[in-house]
């Protein structure tokens, strides 16, 4: 009883402006999960591209959602908070809007980018606004709500989606550029202003400090061994659909459903909602079983319920254990991630955790651009070529024997991918999780030879791309920029600060 008028009156203690970040919040979170949890299928079934073409876009619309914060933050410190997301909430709607009104890959490409950038931008805003209009006493309150407004909007807009995609594709987007659009109001006549202290920092200075947290090779050793976890996540946005659509008869929960009395039809935008629904049912349970226990067990733990989830997609076919098998890795992601940032906080030295976790988030920029590249190139080269024809999956036709086989190849690539996180976290641990000189040196040989593979696989895929076809490989010779970028950047930015290290 006096747990709950605590609650209560903690609830009344938030300010009017905390309660619209978090109504911003529902709606942009259901916009951009509305529309990416059918954007893979809609670029594929009724687009016809390809779908390393879709791994190639959304591996790059994502990573830049990751990346625009770094400069977002700094912009709304310099120039407001209400102002740039009038600027995010503008961009959100153009970007939305246009993608659904052009076919031709790349305007798509373009107007997605223009909604990442938005989306990008928006996020340091809502999260800054809810620290600064909670205390300390009430922040761990504050940022669970703001949690569950994130997954509240993951989980309804689907259902949404679900129905409008009936009448016309088109209403997807165009739905999702309405939520942004009408979050316009709120921003212009009920969001003010909170109180922070005057930002002196240039956008020069935050890519400055960008640099120097690059440049320290035992925290980006860190970012690169999670970051295998968050490949798996990635494909709850491209080949989980896919193999859905080509592969799973999904009739039962059909029949289940309608007896239930309801109307419905088992598609691609369930995953998210079981996802997010997953996350919302148990969060609160979870968070409170491994409230007190130590950051890098949890987080095993939760990298081998995810494994356990791609698990039950390798061994099973069956409806009802697709569902289990993604409610399974949403139970894994939502007990390792919380648990990271507690961990980012232990292994950071101790003058630069807040950098550290102001950094702690490139985990999506690598897991992004590797997930969904590498997800659709394999589901091309093992899935796609055994794909059974619509009728015989409606039908519950039994699989080939091969086709099973090619199945659980497939997706034991990702839960071996699991295992070598697990691995790899408790090897950095054991040699890296103290910020001696040792470490940093190790580190640092070891972030060498990672740049320097870059280099040597991007200049490959350059050369193919060029002179091994018959005709220029765009997508491929784009690929060997960006690896070219990060493996050159990395070796320059380590050379930088070696003499710090040795």
């Amino acid at each position: 009883m006096v747990e709950s008028k605590k609650r209560e009156s903690v609830l009344f203690s938030f300010p009017r402006t905390f309660w619209v970040a978090n109504l911003m919040e529902l709606f942009e979170r259901g916009a951009y999960y509305g529309m990416n949890s059918v954007l893979a299928v809609y670029l594929v079934k009724v687009l016809n591209f390809r779908e390393q073409s879709v791994g190639f876009l959304q591996g790059f619309v994502y990573a830049l959602t990751y990346i625009m914060p770094i400069i977002g933050g700094a912009l709304a410190e310099r120039l407001g908070y209400r102002r740039m997301l009038l600027v995010a909430f503008s961009l959100l709607t153009v970007g939305y809007f246009a993608a659904g009104n052009f076919t031709s890959y790349g305007l798509i490409f373009l107007f997605l980018l223009i909604m990442a950038t938005g989306s990008g931008l928006f996020k340091p805003i809502i999260s800054g606004t809810i620290a600064r209009t909670t205390t300390k006493e009430t922040s761990g309150f504050g940022f669970g709500v703001y949690y569950w407004s994130i997954n509240l909007g993951a989980f309804l807009a689907p259902l949404f989606v679900s129905w409008v995609k009936g009448f016309n594709w088109k209403y997807v987007f165009f739905s999702s550029a309405l939520w942004c659009f009408l979050m316009l109001l709120p921003v212009a006549f009920l969001y003010k202003e909170p109180e922070r202290p005057e930002s002196t920092k240039t956008i020069k200075q935050v890519l400055a400090e960008a640099f120097l947290i690059l440049r320290d090779s035992r925290f980006m050793l860190m970012i690169i061994i999670y970051s295998c976890f968050w490949i798996l996540y990635f494909q709850m946005f491209g080949s989980v659909l896919w193999y859905l659509r080509d592969f799973i008869n999904r009739t039962p929960v059909d029949a289940f459903m309608e007896n239930l009395g309801i109307a419905f039809r088992f598609d691609a935008e369930h995953v998210t909602v079981i996802n997010a629904g997953t996350i919302i049912l148990l969060v609160v349970l979870v968070s409170r079983i491994v409230k007190k226990l130590k950051p890098l067990p949890v987080m095993s733990t939760g990298i081998i319920f995810g494994m356990g989830g791609f698990l039950i997609l390798a061994l099973t076919h069956n409806a009802w254990m697709f569902v289990l098998g993604i409610a399974v890795f949403s139970l894994g992601e939502m007990t390792a991630h919380p648990k990271y940032y507690s961990y980012v906080g232990i292994v950071a030295p101790k003058d630069k955790v807040a950098v550290y976790m102001g950094y702690a988030f490139l985990y999506g920029v690598i897991g992004s651009l590797v997930g969904s590249n590498v997800g659709a190139f394999l589901y091309e080269k093992i899935l796609k070529p055994v794909v059974p024809s619509p009728e015989s999956v409606q039908a519950g036709v039994p699989l080939a024997p091969h086709v099973l086989s090619e199945i659980r190849i497939f997706w034991l690539i990702f839960a071996v991918l699991a295992v070598f996180c697990v691995i790899g976290l408790l090897w950095y641990n054991k040699h890296f999780s103290k910020d001696t000189p040792e470490a940093n040196r190790k580190a640092w040989r070891i972030m060498m030879g990672i740049y320097v593979a870059l280099v040597i696989i991007g200049i490959y895929f350059m050369v193919a791309s060029l002179f091994l076809s018959a005709q220029i490989q765009w997508k491929m010779f784009i690929q060997s920029l960006i690896m070219l970028g990060f493996g050159v950047g990395g070796i320059r930015i380590s050379f930088k600060g070696r003499e710090e290290i040795f």
